[in-house]
């Protein structure tokens, strides 16, 4: 059953679409393992074929060990399979419209160990960009912000007395986050050397050789460049000292709602991801803490 129109269809994609032979060779095995499923559920026409059977098809890749991913892929092809057999008269409708595949694990973000930042950090040398780098490393792992947030900043909003900054994010939202001694001494260097680069009016905190507010993409090349310099791993990113501020807060404090505030997520559910803490170290805590956590020597 479709054989016939699958290989009119694959015959298409090779002629008239001009795909790859490796994305037709993807399309045949997708669609043949749908074949080999409707012969399993006896749906003897495709024109049979509804949306809880294509929903039962992307389950059965699924359970079977096919990724997230693949399984998106695979129901593409099954659409756009459908989307034939519409045009050629077979079936009426495509099944597989309002089928979901199943969401992929959320990726765990990259960060640094303490040691490892520790050593990014240690930035020697007193001319002013490398004491702007100084602080712009500092800030952002002393305080959790975004790249965009960082770039954005402007000289008020550094309010040395109370040790925090004020900051601009996503949709415009303003928060106040605690800045540490280590970034507050690196930003007072950089300040007592900012008049040598910076325009006359310019309110940025950070600058760039023109003395104009400095740029996203010189931050991640600067960050990158002393990653590279001080023996970091690869890839090093701005956002990467982000992770590692909201992993190191979270894994001291257990305060997932303060992490939430002083990283600006408008969903505790986002914040979440950095919940990747010491299984052990949580079920110690609740056998000390639950009074029905463990029956108590007598």
């Amino acid at each position: 059953m479709g054989q016939q129109e699958l290989a009119a269809f694959l015959k298409r994609l090779s002629t008239e679409r001009r795909l790859s032979p490796h994305t037709v060779t993807a399309y045949t095995r997708d669609l043949n393992a749908l074949l080999g499923f409707c012969a399993r559920e006896n749906i003897e026409q495709l024109s049979a074929l509804d949306s809880f059977a294509v929903r039962r098809f992307a389950a059965e890749s699924h359970r079977k060990g096919l990724g997230a991913r693949s399984v998106a892929r695979r129901l593409s092809a099954v659409r756009t399979f459908l989307n034939y057999l519409i045009e050629i008269g077979v079936v009426k409708a495509n099944a597989g419209v309002h089928v979901q595949a199943p969401k992929p694990p959320r990726r765990l973000p990259a960060t640094l160990d303490a040691d490892q930042v520790a050593s990014l950090l240690a930035i020697s040398g007193e001319d002013p960009l490398t004491l702007r780098d100084r602080a712009m490393l500092e800030i952002f792992y002393s305080s959790g912000l975004r790249l965009a947030e960082l770039v954005s900043l402007n000289l008020g909003d550094i309010d040395a007395a109370d040790r925090t900054v004020r900051v601009v994010g996503k949709g415009s939202k303003a928060r106040i986050v605690p800045v540490g001694k280590q970034a507050l001494a690196a930003l007072k260097d950089w300040l007592a050397v900012r008049s040598e680069l910076a325009r006359s009016g310019e309110l940025a905190l950070f600058l760039s050789q023109r003395g104009t507010r400095v740029s996203p993409r010189t931050v991640q090349h600067r960050v990158n460049e002393w990653a590279r310099r001080q023996g970091s791993p690869t890839g090093v990113h701005p956002h990467m000292l982000r992770h590692s501020f909201a992993t190191h807060v979270l894994e001291s404090s257990r305060d997932l709602r303060a992490v939430q505030e002083m990283l600006g997520h408008a969903s505790l559910s986002t914040t979440q991801i950095y919940t990747h803490l010491d299984f052990q170290h949580l079920a110690q805590v609740y056998d000390q803490a639950h009074p029905r956590a463990r029956r108590r020597s007598e």
